[in-house]
């Protein structure tokens, strides 16, 4: 099991990567995280929603994704209460304390994923959650050490050495943590580090006198991975963009904002200059605004009108400007957004940026599929030779109420072969929306839509080109070859009590 001092120490990628190196040794291996909070989720192929975080340690397996290596994922709601959904459905929306009075009908359904998975897979790899040792709420953990407890996993503990304080966030950790609790740490492992790695050796010497528990990797700051990120933290680092590009492409980082994956594919080509924007100040002039998916469309759909930032993209829209907007971001394009069921707010009624001629009903019930879709539109930018993949993660439904026409044909929800008719277009072929996610993952669909932004066209991918999976696969080589440089494989392996292949 891998815990962390903190959130964003890099426990997740250290997943990922460990599972990437047991499925290269030929073991069948499993990531599992009991309890995550992401906005940024995904819908499975057996139609529910976990953390992206998962399906990135999946992938890194070489599995399907699946609901049980994620049995309960919280998508905040607002500042005391998240949406809880438990095996990949929808449970009820509570506050924290609500939610612990659930705790053990929740750890007995964390207890039923896990043992199913455990029966299957020789390896298992378990992610913590922020830090073991938040004292208020140790008492109704069930995704740190009691889980580790429950399957008797040896953790690793790895601290973030960039962010300074590394060694004292050890050692007190370990102090905070009870006697049973300190015995299951059995490694630790210092992440992000920069320099020369011998001015470390009195620190580690110390630090192992003091715990008597080995250091099992020193592992430097990676910047040449592109693996999909789940926390927003990442995104204070990108709110510039790339110089001299040919393509600005603003996204506006909503409150709430959630799947900002969807956009990986963008800010990876060469000519894009992709940024995030929280203000009306950092929108600027860019060539494409996209306004993302959000948790709670109504709150954010107020944010950005209180910011000043619909109004100005209602006047870039006007001025040519292509505008996107997914899931969340799609209502918001629309006439009227609706909650006559309380789904998200009291309010039963909000305008939206009246950029489509469409509105939008929010229903208690969501829908989670993996998409097969087509373009119907005749607009070049939005087509693609093949049928291209996505998924959907939304409650709600909309409708076009006036001449403008449906963007994609759903052939296939999970599977199951369909014909719906998804999102819509104006007229001037300038404003688009979506309930798809993952749309720029389709090679073709994104090379076509840039191309009208190049002053040198390129030739649509076809075959020969790699798509997004395959990227997928070299960054998770790449990943676990770097790791296998800096972790002391040989003693993890022992830890398991399995022979390293």
């Amino acid at each position: 099991m891998i815990q962390g001092t903190g959130s964003y120490v890099g426990k997740s990628i250290l997943v990922a990567g460990l599972c990437r190196i047991f499925y290269q040794a030929g073991y069948r291996v499993a990531p599992f995280k009991a309890q995550n909070m992401s906005l940024n989720s995904y819908a499975t192929l057996e139609g529910g929603e976990i953390g992206r975080a998962q399906v990135v340690q999946a992938e890194a397996a070489g599995l399907e994704p699946s609901v049980h290596m994620n049995p309960i994922l919280l998508k905040p709601t607002g500042d005391i209460g998240s949406q809880v959904i438990v095996q990949g459905r929808p449970f009820k929306n509570l506050t924290a304390q609500e939610y612990y009075q659930h705790k053990q009908t929740l750890f007995q359904r964390v207890k039923e994923s896990y043992d199913y998975l455990a029966q299957q897979f020789e390896i298992m790899v378990l992610e913590g959650a922020g830090s073991p040792a938040e004292i208020n709420l140790k008492e109704n953990d069930i995704v740190n050490m009691a889980m580790a407890r429950y399957a008797q996993a040896p953790v690793l503990l790895v601290t973030d050495i960039d962010r300074g304080g590394a060694f004292a966030a050890v050692i007190g950790t370990l102090e905070i943590l009870d006697q049973e609790e300190r015995n299951l740490v059995r490694g630790i492992i210092f992440n992000k580090f920069r320099g020369d790695v011998s001015l470390l050796k009195p620190g580690i010497d110390y630090l192992e006198s003091r715990t008597g528990i080995p250091v099992l990797g020193i592992i430097p700051y990676f910047n040449n991975l592109l693996i999909d990120q789940e926390d927003s933290v990442w995104m204070e680092e990108y709110t510039q963009g790339k110089k001299d590009s040919q393509i600005p492409i603003a996204v506006i980082q909503l409150p709430r904002i959630s799947n900002f994956t969807d956009f990986d594919p963008l800010a990876r080509e060469p000519d894009v200059s992709l940024y995030y924007v929280r203000d009306l100040r950092q929108l600027k002039k860019p060539t494409i605004i996209i306004i993302p998916g959000s948790k709670n469309t109504i709150a954010d759909l107020l944010f950005l009108k209180e910011s000043g930032l619909a109004e100005e993209i209602r006047k870039q829209a006007h001025q040519g400007c292509l505008v996107i907007g997914i899931c969340g971001g799609y209502q918001m394009l629309g006439q009227i957004v609706r909650d006559d069921s309380g789904v998200e707010s009291d309010l039963k009624e909000v305008t939206g940026l009246g950029l489509l001629n469409t509105t939008t009903v929010l229903e208690p019930e969501k829908i989670t599929h993996q998409v097969g879709f087509h373009s119907i539109v005749p607009a070049p930018y939005l087509q693609s030779l093949e049928p291209m993949k996505g998924y959907e993660i939304h409650m709600g439904i909309t409708q076009i109420l006036g001449s403008e026409k449906p963007l994609f044909q759903i052939i296939s929800r999970s599977n199951q072969p369909v014909t719906i008719f998804d999102g819509a277009i104006n007229n001037a072929r300038n404003v688009f929306g979506t309930y798809i996610h993952g749309i720029f993952d389709n090679a073709e669909l994104r090379t076509n839509l840039l191309n009208q932004f190049r002053k040198e066209k390129i030739t649509p991918p076809g075959e020969k080109v790699k798509m997004a999976q395959e990227f997928k696969e070299q960054q998770y080589n790449l990943l676990a070859q770097q790791l296998l440089q800096y972790l002391d494989l040989e003693r993890i392996y022992a830890l398991i009590g399995l022979p390293k292949i």
